[in-house]
């Protein structure tokens, strides 16, 4: 095997940020896409719960099922040679107890052979996240705009400015265990600030450069969901556009009957 594509273990990828590396962290849903975003040599794929809108056209991440969630991660993981694999534990998976949250967790480890799976909250899971921990299954916690409390927290695009809250939460969740937090939609100097008082890595998703790390939805960094254009993201392609023009090449071509030609025909 290419040393370049030696498996990241959760060890590797703290030395990473201990050592003061950029991790590059994206979200991936399925068995092709979870391949290119490995070789194209990202240190992290998440299988989000953004996948109840990527993917399953919802209006939140509410709706999508821990079994939805076990499927697609199995997916990712098969195509994943190289990346530490994280699958979001959906809403109401850890929620009601922490038993039940060990044994959901458990099951996203066991039936997708991912390396992590993340939650969202700080100081309220707390409790949760080190009982997971102890079941020796490690934790990624999520801090700032969440969006499983959208029904809480208001707008799912709403900035999160209460440093003293935010920090509390990122603190307990390292206390508890968590080997890395994502911070999302916090303001860039509070960011920086909290990166530096933990001893833990932070990921940012719209929080600036401080954080020791950043993840962006596969989907949307390569333009394939045009119309969700918010300040922190970056089209780093425009694949919609060029998947676009492909078909519409491929329907002319098959109503003036270009396609197939002789070269794609059997004799």
């Amino acid at each position: 095997m290419n040393p370049s594509r030696n498996k990241i273990s959760l060890p590797r990828f703290l030395a990473s940020a201990a050592a003061g590396r950029r991790l590059a962290m994206v979200t991936a849903y399925d068995h092709m896409w979870a391949g290119i975003m490995d070789e194209a040599g990202v240190d992290s794929i998440l299988v989000g719960d953004s996948l109840s809108m990527v993917v399953q056209g919802r209006s939140s991440t509410l709706p999508v099922t821990l079994d939805e969630m076990i499927y697609h991660g199995e997916m990712v993981v098969r195509a994943v040679q190289r990346a530490l694999v994280v699958v979001d534990m959906p809403f109401m998976s850890y929620q009601v107890s922490t038993t039940e949250a060990v044994r959901n967790a458990g099951r996203i480890i066991k039936e997708t052979g991912a390396d992590a799976i993340k939650l969202e909250g700080g100081s309220i899971q707390a409790e949760t996240i080190r009982a997971i921990m102890q079941a020796d299954i490690p934790v990624m916690a999520h801090v700032g705009m969440r969006p499983q409390a959208v029904r809480q927290l208001g707008s799912m695009g709403k900035v999160q400015r209460d440093e003293q809250q935010l920090l509390a939460d990122a603190t307990a969740a390292e206390e508890a265990g968590a080997f890395a937090i994502v911070l999302e939609l916090v303001p860039a100097d509070i960011a920086s600030r909290i990166t530096a008082a933990l001893s833990i890595p932070t990921i940012g998703i719209g929080a600036g450069p401080g954080c020791s790390g950043q993840v962006l939805v596969g989907p949307d960094m390569l333009g394939l969901t045009p119309d969700f254009k918010p300040k922190f993201l970056k089209h780093f392609a425009e694949l919609r556009k060029s998947a676009v023009s492909a078909v519409q090449q491929y329907v002319a071509e098959v109503s003036e009957g270009q396609f197939p030609g002789p070269e794609h025909s059997h004799t």
